[in-house]
């Protein structure tokens, strides 16, 4: 875990860093967005729930070992906050750099968490999105 560690003052800005480092493949700018605690939890799109840093560290690295880069452009972003927790749902759509295909939209929760740190990641859950997503204007509940 890294002593030195960017100051996100806003989860939003988290947000983006997470993002920057995706599409980067950068796995120590990855961790940096991400709480340095056992509490952690990681789903990738068809992947296992993964619990604690050691194992969210060793998905990302996975992740980013395959050497290809990632487009990445969201939508339909919601954001629910309060002083110390954030709840983002979002779609990523996903291509590969170089033009190589779009994958179908995947529906995303971020959980960021404030501490005396800032914003971190606490929580990323990622999953395929259904074939036919529903309106956005509808909203339910449940």
């Amino acid at each position: 875990m890294s002593a030195h560690k960017p100051m996100f003052t806003t989860p939003q800005d988290a947000e983006a860093a997470f993002y920057d480092a995706l599409a980067h493949a950068d796995l120590e700018a990855m961790m940096a967005v991400w709480a340095e605690d056992e509490e952690i939890v990681c789903v990738l799109p068809g992947g296992a729930r993964l619990a604690g840093y050691a194992a969210v560290r060793e998905a990302w690295r996975r992740v980013f070992a395959s050497g290809r880069r990632l487009s990445i452009a969201l939508s339909n972003q919601v954001y629910l906050s309060g002083m110390l927790l954030s709840v983002h749902s979002l779609h990523e759509h996903l291509g590969f750099s170089g033009g190589e295909g779009q994958t179908a939209p995947v529906v995303v929760t971020n959980v960021y968490i404030r501490g005396a740190l800032g914003w971190r990641l606490l929580a990323h859950h990622a999953s395929p999105a259904p074939p036919e997503m529903p309106s956005e204007t509808a909203k339910t509940l449940h």
